[in-house]
């Protein structure tokens, strides 16, 4: 093939071009973003993982739970996460400054979680930790994540409220615990300036109609004088018509 030399030159140029853009260019815009402070607060958000969440999300990212789950709350003109308590706001950049290991989720099998620690189920962590031990509609058992073991002594603090057989008790690992931690710590509710949901332009046409429907004169009122001349015309006689 005549220059194809050039031509395979010509093809990298234009992948590596597109990849720096893409890749490099959201690399250096994304890499400048810092928590917010807020001087009412007196504090930076988004605040930082504790130890046992942050260990959690590894266990989070191990389970691969974000092909389920998603922790990106959508706008209200790209969907209905609102309307299904999914989260007051859209998510933003910010919400994931923090987080050493994003997990935005692959697919919604099972609701989002960007703000899971903002939900009743998550309050109670032991009830939480049942509902990981338990399957529940198509989420997964995840038995794996709790020791049977026999009661030796005292009944540990930790075993779960569920039938066992005499003698055994259910007792949540220290990666069931990090876990329950980290989607309790879940909860991006902090309302940043960029948070605040765009307007969508009005289509074409929509502006020029609304404009043209506001132009329209509304019905005329009468002046006091005219409604006094009118009150004072004498009614038609039946017939008069005709």
């Amino acid at each position: 093939m005549r220059n194809g030399f050039f031509f395979f030159i010509g093809l990298f140029l234009a992948i590596a071009l597109a990849w720096a853009g893409i890749v490099l260019g959201s690399h250096a815009q994304l890499s400048r973003l810092a928590p917010y402070f807020d001087e009412n607060e007196g504090k930076a958000f988004p605040e930082r993982l504790p130890g046992i969440a942050a260990a959690g999300q590894l266990v989070y990212q191990d389970l691969g739970c974000a092909s389920c789950h998603t922790q990106q709350v959508r706008r209200p003109d790209f969907g209905s996460d609102k309307a299904r308590g999914w989260g007051d706001r859209q998510s933003v950049a910010r919400d994931y400054v923090n987080q050493p290991h994003v997990q935005l989720g692959e697919s919604r099998v099972g609701p989002d979680l960007a703000n899971f620690g903002a939900r009743p189920l998550s309050v109670d962590a032991e009830r939480l930790t049942r509902y990981l031990y338990e399957q529940h509609g198509g989420m997964p058992s995840y038995r794996f994540l709790f020791d049977e073991r026999k009661i030796t002594g005292e009944r540990s603090d930790k075993a779960l409220n569920v039938p066992t057989p005499a003698g055994i008790e259910i007792v949540p690992t220290h990666r069931a615990v990090a876990l329950v931690a980290y989607l309790q710590s879940l909860n991006n509710t902090y309302e940043y300036p960029e948070a605040k949901p765009v307007k969508a332009a009005p289509k074409e046409g929509e502006h020029g109609a609304a404009a043209k429907e506001e132009s329209k004169p509304g019905p005329k009122e009468n002046t006091p004088a005219e409604a006094k001349r009118d009150e004072a015309k004498p009614a038609a006689k039946e017939g008069d018509h005709k």
